[in-house]
């Protein structure tokens, strides 16, 4: 492997590693308020909230054939 060649990988590797951590802090950002969200919500109401939404939206019965 020539010697360019490994100056221009590292200097990849160097850049990767040191731009990783800005870019996924708003995805560390977003699960956390994410979290705290959820949590600030009661167990019950969640269950609720989803009987709900599963009501709301169950699937429709499949036609039956007649003849």
């Amino acid at each position: 492997m020539s010697r360019y060649v490994r100056w221009l990988l590292l200097a990849a590797f160097l850049i990767v590693v040191g731009v990783w951590p800005s870019a996924a802090a708003p995805i560390g950002l977003a699960a956390t308020g994410a979290a705290v969200i959820l949590g600030a919500i009661p167990g019950p109401v969640l269950a609720l909230a989803a009987v709900v939404a599963w009501l709301k939206h169950r699937p429709a019965p499949a036609p039956t054939a007649t003849a």
